[in-house]
């Protein structure tokens, strides 16, 4: 059974979690400057793959230490979920800037420029929450901010939605251009839909073990 136990390996995995989320804050404030300062957008795409694939090394770190350890300090089951939620973050937040370069938007718009700003938010947002993990004294706490994870996420819908009917009232707009945005707005959005995914794990490990 899993157990919350101060131990120098159960430290491990609060570890790699932090590297997870400290990850995820680094790649959204590069996307977020790729939208806001449009320029040596391939260089900045290139930045994005390199903390991709950093992600998935921590991801596999976690995955490795889990199957290599017979105790942990919390359910095997939430730490899967909780590494490959982190993950598809990250994913997504590379696909938006990857996407951005190779159709070759020429500028962003606005909603792109506040969906990043959302997708920046939550990021830090759970950088914050990530290392009040190790300690039930914040699990209280913990439980306010994944309430305010899911309303950023709601927040980015919102933001989506708005972003796609305008998509369409744009008529000079050819159907080439609609596609390319929709996926981005997609992609940013996904984003927030997968660190929402990341705030319920949390959400359900607190409760689980206040």
């Amino acid at each position: 059974m899993a157990r919350f136990f101060r131990s120098p390996k159960d430290a491990e995995f609060y570890d790699l979690f932090e590297q997870a989320t400290a990850n995820l804050v680094t790649a959204a404030e590069k996307l977020l400057d790729l939208f806001e300062n449009y320029e040596d957008v391939e260089a900045k795409a290139k930045q994005l793959k390199d903390l991709e694939h950093q992600g998935d090394v921590i991801t596999h770190e976690i995955i490795q230490k889990l199957h290599r350890s017979f105790v942990t300090p919390i359910d095997r089951e939430d730490i899967t979920y909780l590494a490959h939620s982190l993950d598809d973050v990250m994913d997504f937040i590379e696909a938006a800037g990857r996407t951005a370069y190779l159709y070759r938007i020429t500028e962003p718009t606005e909603r792109a420029r506040e969906l990043a700003r959302i997708v920046a938010r939550v990021t830090h947002k759970l950088n914050e929450v990530m290392p009040r993990l190790r300690n039930r004294d914040q699990f209280k706490w913990i439980l306010k901010q994944c309430v305010l994870i899911n309303s950023l996420e709601n927040e980015a819908d919102d933001v989506q939605h708005a972003a796609l009917a305008e998509l369409f009232e744009m008529c000079h707009l050819d159907a080439c251009d609609v596609i390319k945005w929709r996926e981005i707005y997609q992609h940013l959005e996904d984003a927030t839909d997968r660190a929402e995914d990341v705030a319920n794990v949390l959400e359900g490990i607190v409760l689980k073990h206040a």
